[in-house]
């Protein structure tokens, strides 16, 4: 099995395990050592919130920046059990069309369930890979993401996947983890446990590049927010004098929302 496919493997059972688990973001043994939901920001007073889909599995809040418009498209990578989907549905209204992509069938049967209970005609959940969508060419007019990206292999991929389903002059807004400047291998060990999302990110100036490089216009950092990890889980695995020198040096584990367009692509 290609390393790839290892991570795809783990990333799957990880949040098929989540989906399943009546606590929602709260992993059991064996899932993960902690949390997934420590970088996520309350949804509670967006409108269409439904807090079933809610598992707090997010690092931001796209729909906060995508200037959605009624009747528009909008796909949703790494939908989850819904939560941005419902929150864009809301926005767009009952002219407009949302569509949820995840890998995991658990996730994609704890959104239809959700879809169900709410009585949703224009929401749809497909399963499919980031990095190669079931979805025809120039089909959305918006495209979100929430905490996803970071995990998927191939980001050059998935960003060119984002491309290629966006019309012209459609426009995307994710949400993601990145680094800046240069973690000590201890405190990013520290950190790869604490959440296992960690453990994919790129250098912010790398993500940025392969946004710029896959022929996005108008890229645009709207949010940046630094990730903090408490010290008495950092002195596990570093001494007090490092993480002096760590606290001081400036780098961190950030979450950004970015914005950009398909403009005369």
């Amino acid at each position: 099995m290609k390393a790839s496919d290892e991570l795809k493997k783990i990333v799957r059972d990880k949040y098929a395990e989540i989906a399943i688990d009546k606590d929602g973001g709260c992993c059991k043994p064996g899932c993960c050592d902690q949390s997934y939901s420590i970088f996520s920001e309350s949804y509670e007073t967006q409108k269409g919130y439904v807090k079933d889909a809610d598992l707090g599995l997010g690092c931001g809040i796209p729909t906060d920046y995508t200037r959605l418009q009624e009747g528009e498209s909008v796909l949703d990578l790494g939908s989850g059990a819904g939560n941005d989907c419902f929150v864009a549905r809301s926005i767009v209204g009952e002219t407009g069309q949302i569509t949820g992509i995840d890998f995991t069938d658990e996730m994609i049967a704890k959104a239809n369930a959700n879809k169900q209970k709410l009585g949703y005609h224009n929401v749809e959940f497909v399963k499919g890979d980031i990095e190669d969508m079931p979805l025809p060419d120039h089909s959305y007019d918006v495209v979100i993401s929430n905490c996803v990206l970071n995990l998927v292999p191939d980001k050059v991929n998935a960003f060119l996947e984002i491309k290629r389903v966006l019309k012209n002059g459609g426009r995307f807004c994710v949400s993601d983890i990145v680094l800046q400047g240069q973690l000590p291998n201890n405190v990013r060990e520290a950190a790869a446990m604490y959440a296992g999302c960690v453990s994919g990110a790129l250098q912010q100036d790398d993500y940025i590049g392969i946004i710029r490089q896959t022929g996005f216009r108008d890229i645009t950092i709207e949010k940046s927010r630094l990730l903090d990890m408490p010290d008495n889980l950092l002195l596990e695995y570093i001494t007090k004098e490092e993480l002096e020198q760590y606290r001081n040096q400036g780098s961190g584990i950030y979450s950004i929302t970015v914005t950009g367009s398909n403009k005369g692509a």
